[in-house]
């Protein structure tokens, strides 16, 4: 369980770096230029994407290995999903056809006030999936520890 623990560090660090060299490609000696280009939106989609199954595989194997899902986690793991896909669509908007700057010969799109706001939007909700998803796992059979309040924050008090 502490190999997949670690792999999912090391792969979620792999994602915050890669969506630091999409939103900043500065950092790594590429040419900079006015706005967020397609290619921009695509490297920090594929951060987030790596950052986002990194916390799910360290949360399965770490918190719940060994038990089924439950549905409010389901819920979380497609609420993120979800959020990545809007994420995407706002982002790549210009390129498939519905965004505010579309892309002409002598122009390259770019994101807009919208675009960015709903790019920025998709990945809170993945965000908030992958807390859900945290926070209403199974719980754990008091039986296998033996100890009954292990588990309470605040134990019956003894008269």
């Amino acid at each position: 369980m502490e190999k997949y623990a670690q792999i999912s560090i090391t792969v979620g660090a792999l994602g915050v770096v890669i969506t630091l060299i999409g939103l900043f490609p500065g950092i790594i000696g590429l040419e900079t230029v006015r706005g967020v280009g397609v290619l921009q939106v695509l490297v920090i989609l594929a951060g987030f994407s790596l950052l986002f199954l990194s916390a799910y595989v360290f949360m399965k194997w770490s918190f719940y290995a060994g038990l089924h899902n439950t549905l409010a986690q389901d819920i979380g793991l497609r609420l993120t999903l979800t959020g990545l896909l809007i994420a995407a669509a706002g982002g790549l908007a210009d390129v498939l056809g519905f965004g505010s700057h579309p892309s002409t010969p002598t122009t390259r799109p770019l994101l807009g006030h919208w675009q960015a706001a709903t790019f920025v939007g998709g990945f809170l909700i993945a965000s908030s999936g992958v807390i859900i998803y945290a926070l209403f796992g199974p719980p754990r059979d008091s039986d296998e520890s033996g100890d009954e309040d292990e588990g309470d924050l605040f134990p019956p008090e003894a008269d």
